[in-house]
C-alpha cells in the first residue's frame, strides 16, 4: 500500500495552498507509486482534502487504495535546519499554512504553478487522443513505441523554487529532502501517459523502439523567467548552433546547480507565482529510425558519376549511381532522406564490373520497415529493370553496425582493374612482357592533380601486387592489375607529371596515357552473397 504519512501533512497543506497540482505534491513527498499517478485529477484532489481533514495520531497514515512497492526515494537521515534558506529574507512568499480551509479553498482546479499544466491537462484522454490521431495519420509501421517529451526549461526553475519550500518546511521536522529525493517530472509524466498511448496505439512502450513519438512543450507567459540565471552564470549560456535560444534545458539545469540557493532565491519567488495559461503542446512528431540496405552494384556507364556531379551548383551530368538505387528505395521505405556510402568509388568513366562494388544506404525516418526477402528481391529487380547503366545484387536488409564492415581495413583490401593503355613510341609484344614478372611494385603517389581540389596534398605508399599485360597492336595493349585499395591507377599509367612514381611511362621508357579503365573486382566480403 501507497501512503501519506503524517509527516507529509504540512508539504501537502503548503503546496495545495500555493497553487500546486496533485500530482506535484505527490512528487514533491517522494511517492514512487506509478498506479497512484495514474489515478484521475480530482480523485487525487479529494483524497488530498481527505488527508488534510485527517486529525488522527502522526503515526496514522491516509491510504490510496494503490497496489505499488513503497517508495525507496525517503532517505531519513538528519540533515541542517531550515534557517540555511533564510537569506536576506529570500523565502518572504512562503504563505501561511496553518489553515486547513484556507488550503482547500485554494485547491480548486487552476494551473500549476510547478509543471505549468503538464500533470493536469496533457495527462487527460483528449490530448492523448489527439497524439495518436497525429501518429495513425502519418502513416508510419511500428511494433513499439517510445515517448519523449521536451518540456520548457523555465520549469526547472520552477521545481527548483517548490523544491527549496519543501525542503524548509521538512527541515522543521528535522527530516533532509534532496532533489534526488523527488519523483522527477518527466518520469512522473511517463507513468501516467504511456499506458494509455499504448491502449490506443494498440502497441507496447519500450524504451528501446527505433519508432518515437515525442511532445514539445512551450509557455510563453513565463518563458523569461530564465534570464537572471544568465546573469548569475553568464558561462553557462553560450550560443549554438540550430538552437535558437542559449537558455536550453541543459543550459538551465547547469547554471541551477551552479548558483547558491540565497541567490537563486534573492532573483526568483518561493513558492513560484500562479500562472494564468497552461502550456501548449508546440509539436506533436513521429520519427522511425533508421533502416540499412546494402548490396552491391555493377555500373556499365562510362559517363555516370557514382554520385551527383555539381560544381558551382551547376548539374553536369543528369543522373548518378546513388540516385538510380536511390529512388526506388526512397519511394518503397518511405523515407525522409538517404545517405549513401560504398566501398570506395570510380571514376565518372569508369565502368565496375565483375561481382560489383559493395554499397550501403542508410534510409532516414521511413515509414515502412517491414520487408520479407521477396520484397527485396523484387525491390532489386524493379531498380534493374529502370535502367541500363546499372545493375546491383545482393540486396538485402542490414544493420548500422554491419555497415562498418564494408569500411574495416578498406586500404589493406585488394582491388582489381583492367587498363586500355596507349604508347607514342611503337611497342612489340617482348616490350611488355617484363611486367608481368614484377610483383609488390611499391609506389609514391602525390595527390593527383585531377583531385588536389577535395583531397589534402599528401605522399600515399601504395602498392600495385601483380601486373598481366595483354599486348594488341604497336600502340595499344591492355594491363590487368591487382593493387592495393586506394591505389591511383590513371596516374600509375601517365605518371601525372612525375606525381606518381615509378609509372608504366617510367617502366617503358616512352609516355604512356590510359585510355579505358574498368574495375574488374572489389575484395570486400560484405554483405553476403544472396541467390539470386
Amino acid at each position: 500500500m501507497s501512503s501519506l504519512t503524517e509527516k507529509d501533512r504540512p508539504i501537502v497543506r503548503l503546496l495545495l495552498n500555493t497553487g500546486t497540482c496533485p500530482r506535484c505534491i505527490l512528487r514533491f513527498c517522494c511517492m514512487g507509486s506509478q498506479a497512484l499517478y495514474r489515478c484521475p485529477y480530482k480523485d487525487l484532489m479529494k483524497d488530498l482534502k481527505e488527508f488534510l481533514k485527517n486529525n488522527q495520531e502522526k503515526e496514522d497514515a491516509v491510504c490510496f487504495d494503490v497496489v505499488d512497492p513503497p517508495c525507496k526515494r525517503i532517505r531519513l537521515e538528519h540533515t541542517e535546519g531550515p534557517d540555511e534558506l533564510n537569506h536576506n529574507g529570500a523565502l518572504q512568499q512562503i504563505p501561511s499554512v496553518n489553515n486547513e480551509n484556507t488550503a482547500m479553498e485554494n485547491s480548486s482546479v487552476k494551473v500549476c504553478n510547478v509543471c505549468l499544466g503538464i500533470l493536469q491537462e496533457f495527462c487527460e484522454a483528449d490530448f492523448v487522443k489527439e497524439v495518436c490521431q497525429k501518429v495513425n495519420s502519418a502513416d508510419y509501421q511500428f511494433t513499439s513505441f517510445v515517448f519523449s517529451v521536451s518540456l520548457p526549461p523555465q520549469l526547472s526553475v520552477r521545481e527548483r523554487a517548490a523544491w527549496l519550500l519543501v525542503k524548509q518546511e521538512m527541515g522543521k521536522l528535522g527530516l533532509p529532502l534532496a532533489k534526488d529525493d523527488i519523483v522527477q517530472l518527466k518520469e512522473a509524466y511517463k507513468w501516467i501517459i504511456h499506458p494509455q498511448l499504448s491502449e490506443e496505439l494498440g502497441v507496447p512502450a519500450d524504451g528501446k523502439s527505433l519508432f518515437e513519438v515525442s511532445v514539445v512543450f512551450a509557455h510563453p507567459e513565463t518563458e523569461e523567467e530564465c534570464r537572471f540565471l544568465a546573469t548569475a552564470c553568464p558561462d553557462c549560456f553560450k550560443p549554438a548552433k540550430n538552437k535558437q535560444s542559449v537558455f536550453t534545458r541543459m543550459a538551465v539545469i547547469k547554471a541551477l546547480e551552479k548558483i547558491k540557493e540565497e541567490d537563486f532565491l534573492k532573483h526568483f519567488p518561493c513558492p513560484p507565482s500562479s500562472p494564468k495559461n497552461l502550456c501548449v503542446a508546440l509539436e506533436i512528431q513521429c520519427n522511425n529510425g533508421a533502416v540499412f540496405v546494402a548490396g552491391r552494384y555493377n555500373k556499365y556507364s562510362r559517363n555516370l558519376p557514382q554520385t551527383p556531379w555539381i560544381i558551382d551548383g551547376e548539374r553536369k551530368l543528369e543522373s548518378s549511381v546513388e540516385e538510380l538505387i536511390s529512388e526506388h528505395l526512397m519511394a518503397e521505405f518511405k523515407a525522409d532522406s538517404f545517405n549513401f556510402s560504398s566501398s570506395g568509388r570510380e571514376d565518372v568513366d569508369v565502368r565496375t564490373l565483375g561481382n560489383g562494388r559493395p554499397f550501403a544506404i542508410e534510409l532516414v525516418n521511413p515509414r515502412r520497415i517491414h520487408f520479407t526477402a521477396e520484397d527485396m528481391k523484387g525491390l532489386q529487380q524493379t531498380i534493374n529493370n529502370s535502367s541500363d547503366k546499372i545493375q546491383v545484387r545482393d540486396l538485402q536488409l542490414v544493420t548500422r553496425s554491419a555497415i562498418g564492415r564494408m569500411k574495416e581495413g578498406e586500404e589493406e583490401k585488394t582491388k582489381t582493374y583492367s587498363a586500355l593503355i596507349w604508347t607514342d613510341k611503337a611497342i612489340q609484344k617482348e616490350d611488355i612482357a617484363f611486367l608481368d614478372d614484377i610483383k609488390e611494385l611499391k609506389l609514391d603517389q602525390k595527390t593527383p592533380l585531377r583531385v588536389l581540389h577535395r583531397r589534402p596534398l599528401a605522399v600515399r605508399c601504395r602498392i600495385i601486387h601483380t601486373m598481366r599485360s595483354e599486348y594488341i597492336d604497336e600502340h595499344h595493349f591492355r594491363l590487368h592489375l591487382k593493387t592495393q585499395a586506394g591505389t591511383y591507377i590513371k596516374e600509375f599509367v601517365h605518371g601525372d607529371f612525375g606525381r606518381t612514381k615509378p609509372n608504366i611511362g617510367s617502366l617503358l621508357n616512352r609516355t604512356a596515357d590510359i585510355l579505358e579503365l574498368d574495375v574488374e573486382s572489389v575484395d570486400v566480403d560484405w554483405p553476403p552473397a544472396l541467390d539470386n
